[in-house]
């Protein structure tokens, strides 16, 4: 059976693209490590690199082995940590792997209230553009802890957070926000507009994608950026509508958001791999207890439009 201390050198080699220099960011003679690296090749019954005369590349075998390997030491780092948790040393960092929406519209709250009670824990984050990618890294090992919607068929635990709702943000004078239907807003009714768009490696843009499809058209695209704070600044400056998680919308914004009409609202999960140590734990009570999934700010200027909107017929006559 292949040993941790092997899988760590298949994993250097392939990072460094050498032997040698994976022997010296390990530290390691060249001829122990080869050795040991032959004995995994002979584990496993064929060769996993192929050695060239500028490099290595990895064989069929050792491209199915990489990722499995990664997640091993992944796992028997974190395995460390979790002991040392349960054994009541909060220290070190907790691994958190989320969108770069939810980066932006939930955790800074979260993590705000869960540092104040775990001082001593540093957070390490990794921010990635899409779902379905995040759950190849946590499936992979990558953290301790994922926040967003839950991978489908997946065997770890997993704590329902709830549903956060996107709204159509815009320019404060545009007419759709001024008119008595608002706060809401039939995205068909905007179908001739240019949109303030996502990149395509977005998961945001997937989202913008559906939306408009449901609603039978294709979204124009005056601009596209990949972050939902750059969409919103953009939307506000009259570039066009876009469509962003409430809870990346900033207090005191200056501009005008809308609720769609069907509303459009996307589950957020905390998952793990594993059975949570106790600071992790501590982590998933606390995002579930404290995430802004619709801020306070939010709820009451669509209050304040819904009120309004109702007053201006009568005003009118």
């Amino acid at each position: 059976m292949a040993t941790l201390r092997q899988l760590e050198y298949l994993v250097a080699i392939v990072d460094e693209g050498s032997f040698t220099r994976a022997a010296e960011s390990l530290n390691v003679t060249q001829p122990g490590l080869s050795h040991q690296f032959q004995a995994l090749e002979r584990e496993v019954g064929g060769p996993l690199l192929e050695r060239l005369p500028r490099g290595v590349r990895l064989t069929p075998a050792g491209r199915s082995m990489l990722p499995h390997a990664r997640a091993a030491l992944a796992e028997a780092d974190r395995a460390t940590v979790s002991a040392r948790r349960a054994a009541g040393v909060s220290t070190g960092e907790l691994h958190l792997a989320t969108l770069y929406s939810v980066s932006s519209g939930v955790l800074p709250t979260v993590l705000g209230v869960w540092r104040r009670k775990h001082p001593g824990v540093r957070i390490r984050l990794f921010e990635h553009r899409r779902s379905d990618e995040m759950a190849q890294a946590m499936s992979a090992g990558q953290a301790d802890v994922a926040v967003g919607p839950l991978p489908e068929d997946w065997e770890g635990t997993a704590r329902h957070i709830g549903a956060e709702e996107f709204l159509v943000v815009t320019r404060s004078d545009d007419p759709v926000a001024l008119s008595d239907r608002a706060p809401r807003v039939r995205l068909s009714d905007l179908a001739e507009r240019e949109w303030v768009h996502f990149t395509p490696d977005s998961g945001l843009a997937d989202i913008l994608e559906r939306a408009c499809d449901a609603a039978g058209f294709r979204p124009r695209v005056a601009v596209r950026t990949e972050q939902a704070p750059s969409a919103i600044g953009y939307a506000a400056a009259g570039l066009g509508p876009t469509l962003v998680p409430a809870n990346t919308i900033p207090p005191h914004f200056p501009g005008a958001f809308l609720r769609p009409d069907p509303p459009l609202l996307r589950q957020l999960t905390g998952y793990t791999r594993t059975s949570p140590d106790p600071v992790t734990a501590s982590f998933l009570e606390t995002l579930g207890e404290h995430a802004p999934l619709t801020p306070a700010h939010v709820t009451r200027r669509l209050r304040t439009t819904a009120r309004s909107a109702r007053r201006a017929p009568t005003e009118r006559e």
